[in-house]
């Protein structure tokens, strides 16, 4: 039997009726097609599937869209401005070359930001600590870690 929920997802409303046994990663690619919100291990390990949900960091793949239900998502595709503009964090992923295949990258700009919001101007270990839920084979990492500095050192400035 399928149940009904309603979420708010990158500000749009939803009312969605979902088998109670599908997860949130599989709404959002699947019912919604936000197809940013990557499926890497399926086992809440990798952070490929990392969205906000209600501001905060949570691996997709684990839990179930009813879990959702009346909560506030954002995916990839909610990060950049109305108008297209590329969000900070995504800006700085391009400028210090923090993208190679781009399969964690969506996880990853979540987490960032997640973490910029909470604390703009964070420590290189503080960093380290919030992507470490994150894997990504390409870049080693320290590329990532600048990117996220760098958006940091930017409110710094401002």
């Amino acid at each position: 039997m399928k149940v009904k929920i309603h979420l708010d997802v990158n500000g749009y409303r939803y009312e969605e009726e979902v088998d109670p046994w599908r997860t949130l990663l599989e709404l959002l690619r699947e019912d919604l097609e936000l197809t940013g919100t990557k499926e890497g291990c399926g086992m809440g390990e990798c952070g490929a599937c990392t969205v906000l949900l209600d501001g905060r960091p949570v691996k997709s793949c684990i839990p179930l869209a009813v879990q959702a239900n009346g909560r506030k998502v954002t995916t990839i595709e909610g990060v950049e401005g109305p108008d297209g503009t590329l969000h900070p964090i995504q800006q700085a992923f391009i400028d210090y070359g923090a993208i190679q295949c781009g399969f964690c990258t969506p996880g990853m700009v979540l987490t960032a930001k997640a973490l910029l919001e909470e604390n703009p101007t964070p420590t290189e270990r503080e960093v380290r600590r919030a992507i470490s839920g994150n894997l990504c084979r390409c870049t080693g990492y320290q590329k990532i870690v600048e990117a996220i500095l760098a958006c940091g050192e930017r409110d710094r400035k401002s």
